[in-house]
């Protein structure tokens, strides 16, 4: 068989056919499998596309022949930081390299034959798609979901120019190596913390992996407790919240953010240089880092004192990276007997350590972090820890100094971008009005072309006059234009929406249409977007609920992550270890089913594993001995015998059997299982073929067409020549999907296992249907058993029907 060329002739019918188009006509049967599209680089499709696109699409057209009007669109997710920094290294515009790069995708996609409907396909740097993440920018502005504060960036000295998180390696800028430091900048935020809760519940009624709901659970991070207001020595007052109010006799000191305002103005003369240089250090360190619980905890005294509200002692504040202003209240309280991270620090700064929590179970030493009985806490000794918690609060709620209160790990989402290659924010800026939104009539605010890149301290569309200057569309005064970009996340926050309606010029989708079609009802892509793009996918769908335009509560009904193929060595592929397997020779030798087939047979889909081109030989012999049946098959003549007797129950137990597993693991993603079931079937098939005698070769014809069935949405070019071939009318996929006859797994006759004495004998065969009696009757029957129990007494006959027989003498 020359695959390219049937290649070629299935993907010209599949087209001329329009297979992949979805009828709208048909939305109550509607299935929408949607995988994560992908960003255009510049590479052609590597393994990781592959074996995301590939067995999702066997899904899909397993979906389709079940009776399903199946909706599977491509996109791609195209603008973003690569595209930029190759701009800068190479003068080639990002927007001329990206419409390229899709070109190029597109066109290996095809050759995939994936069953995408190309109808649909959206480029987020189209104008007619950004114009909607702008309207979409704009609605949650008008529902207050949208606002602007001042936050901390990446800022490298060296460049003058902000820097995303991606282009921070160590703390140093990928540029040119300097150290990079936090410096504030008015930025726009989404509220996502508005849906905290919300988020949080609805993860419980999804059909995702358990370990990305958990991911989303601690990332959105509940915790119930109080926030306690503490005042300084200078009046001034501040805030922490604690879940452990029943240590709160044990505080001997507090700190504070570094960036906390907090710290300059309280911070004494004689501490103001130390400070200084604390706080330095801090800027050039990222988040991840001070957060996390391997590293060293470092602070300093800022020179001033704050007063424990419960027992009015004075306590030192100082200022400590690992506590971050913009989460929570930027401060909190330091109990070191009773949490390591705290004791840690005060042995270190020499602070006073005071139990108030002793054990009820043998070893309580410190820091003892379990819950106890208080002591050393006036009014409250003797009492259990859940007992003091409430009411140290309630005593603290009484006089005014403390509330109770639920907190979120949860920040809003930073949305702001300086850079150019992404869509502009909707805003002009008047000295008269203040922030005044884009009207909607004048959406898009398109992206200039002629853009000067080199960094030089300035966002690129701040120094493009012709973008910058506008009329102020309140007051028509002189104005100017936000020169921040959005968030690439924006943009793939909603695509899913877009996909049934994507040539919508009035409206970003008809929600009529968009309230049948979604959720989707299959989501696929990888684990590494648990905390980011399916968290704000999420917030989008329930915002744009609230504001009116969907009906449903979640976008993504049933989520699938693939996993990773890793290279030959069992390490990731990279590069630097030279063991990147490139998908392009396998597809050009051995052609795309092959490639398909053998990374849905080689791997378990959810974990991935190592490459072995063994492998991949091995499903091109199985794909020949399938071929050269239907070859023999469609020699034989047909015949008058429609007889059925063992070998051919044998035959359709082997069918149905597999018509019952593919079915099963197809629909559950277990495509490794699913092969080796369609691999047995054909073993089985060859088995018949070889027996001796007059055949039912109607039967037979007929079982084969049905492996071929099965097979078609692992590998779909070749079963449709094999289709055409046994003279199947139409493509295979417009076929129904084979339906098991369970009447024929009930055979006549069960191998089962013999033992005496529970020890292995031999193997007989019985009646499916069969008395104890009957049993005796056959073994004394058996040469081998009857010799070995002559002149025994059988005194007891244990049956597990249909595996095991144990006589006991």
């Amino acid at each position: 068989m020359d695959i390219k060329k049937i290649e070629k002739k299935w993907q010209a019918v599949w087209e001329k056919e329009k297979l992949a188009n979805f009828n709208q006509k048909n939305v109550d049967k509607k299935y929408y499998c949607l995988e994560m599209f992908s960003y255009p680089s510049a590479a052609k499709l590597h393994l990781g596309h592959w074996y995301n696109y590939g067995p999702t699409d066997s899904f899909v057209r397993y979906k389709k022949m079940k009776g399903f009007e199946v909706f599977q669109p491509m996109g791609f997710d195209a603008f973003g930081l690569p595209a930029e920094n190759y701009a800068i290294k190479t003068g080639i515009h990002p927007k001329d390299s990206t419409e390229q790069n899709i070109l190029n995708m597109e066109q290996t996609l095809k050759e995939m034959g994936a069953m995408f409907d190309w109808n649909a396909e959206i480029k987020t740097c189209n104008e007619d798609y950004y114009k909607w993440t702008q309207w979409l920018f704009l609605k949650l502005y008008e529902k207050g979901l949208a606002y602007r504060k001042e936050a901390p960036v990446n800022w490298c000295p060296s460049c003058k120019t902000v820097l995303a998180n991606e282009q921070v390696t160590n703390g140093e800028c990928e540029r040119c190596g300097s150290v990079v430091v936090k410096k504030d900048l008015t930025q726009w935020f989404f509220k996502i913390t508005e849906y905290a809760e919300e988020l949080l519940q609805g993860l419980n009624g999804l059909d995702w992996p358990e370990k990305t709901k958990l991911m989303q659970k601690n990332w959105i991070g509940k915790s119930t407790g109080g926030e306690i207001e503490l005042t300084a020595e200078s009046g001034d007052k501040f805030k922490v919240f604690t879940t452990r109010a029943d240590t709160l006799f044990g505080v001997s000191y507090v700190v504070l953010a570094p960036e906390h305002p907090l710290v300059k103005k309280l911070t004494s003369a004689k501490q103001k240089k130390a400070v200084e240089e604390y706080i330095l250090q801090t800027s050039k360190t990222n988040e991840i880092d001070r957060l996390s619980s391997s590293r060293e905890k470092t602070g300093v005294y800022i020179g001033h004192n704050a007063i424990n509200p419960i027992n009015g002692k004075s306590v030192p504040i100082y200022a400590a990276d690992y506590v971050l202003y913009s989460y929570g209240t930027g401060a909190v309280m330091g109990v070191p007997s009773h949490d390591e991270r705290d004791f840690a620090f005060a042995n270190k700064y020499g602070l006073p350590i005071t139990r108030v929590i002793k054990g009820t179970n043998g070893n309580d030493d410190l820091p003892f972090v379990e819950d106890g009985i208080i002591m050393n806490s006036p009014g409250f000794d003797g009492m259990t820890s859940e007992e003091a918690r409430k009411a140290i609060i309630n005593q603290l709620v009484k006089s005014g100094k403390a509330e109770h209160k639920t907190n979120y790990r949860l920040r809003d989402w930073l949305v702001s971008r300086q850079r150019y290659w992404g869509a502009p924010i909707p805003v002009i800026h008047c000295d008269k009005c203040g922030v005044v939104p884009v009207p909607y009539s004048d959406l898009p605010v398109k992206l200039p072309y002629d853009v000067e890149f080199t960094p030089d301290g300035e966002s690129p569309l701040a120094k493009h006059k012709g973008f910058m200057n506008v009329k102020c569309p309140v007051c028509g005064g002189d104005a100017h234009r936000d020169p921040d970009t959005l968030d690439t996340f924006v943009c793939s926050s909603w695509y899913y929406l877009r996909y049934p309606d994507a040539h919508n010029s009035k409206e970003p989708f008809n929600p009529e249409l968009i309230n049948k079609i979604l959720p989707v009802d299959k989501y696929v892509g990888g684990a590494e977007h648990a905390c980011m793009h399916l968290l704000y996918a999420r917030f989008i769908t329930k915002a744009l609920r609230d504001i009116g335009y969907l009906n449903f509560d979640e976008p993504f009904k049933s989520l699938v992550h693939q996993g990773t193929i890793l290279g030959p060595d069992g390490m990731k592929m990279s590069k630097s270890k030279g063991n990147i397997v490139a998908p392009d020779p396998y597809v050009q030798e051995y052609g795309s089913d092959v490639l398909r087939l053998y990374l849905m047979f080689g791997f378990s889909y959810t974990e991935g594993g190592p490459w072995n081109d063994d492998g991949v030989k091995a499903i091109t012999k199985f794909l020949d001995r399938i071929e050269r049946l239907a070859i023999k098959l469609n020699a034989t003549p047909n015949n008058k015998n429609n007889t059925v007797g063992k070998n051919e129950k044998d035959l359709l137990y082997a069918v149905n059997y597999a018509i019952k597993c593919v079915d099963k693991d197809m629909e559950e993603f277990a495509f490794n299982t699913a092969v080796a079931r369609l691999m047995e079937l054909l073993n089985a098939l060859s088995k018949y073929d070889t027996i001796d005698g007059d055949k039912n070769v109607n039967l037979f014809k007929n079982s084969f067409k049905t492996l071929i069935q099965l097979l078609a949405p692992c590998a779909p070019h070749f079963a449709e020549e094999i289709w055409e071939s046994l003279g199947g009318k139409g493509s295979i996929f417009n076929s129904k999907y084979p339906v098991c006859d369970e009447s024929a797994l009930v055979l006549d006759e069960v191998e089962v296992a013999v033992q005496i004495n529970s020890k292995m004998r031999t193997k007989i065969m019985l009646p499916s249907q069969v008395t104890e009696e009957q049993v005796k009757e056959i073994i004394f029957a058996d040469e081998k058993l009857s010799t070995e129990l002559a002149g025994k007494e059988i005194k007891k006959l244990i049956i597990v029907p249909k595996r095991l027989i144990n006589i006991i003498v």
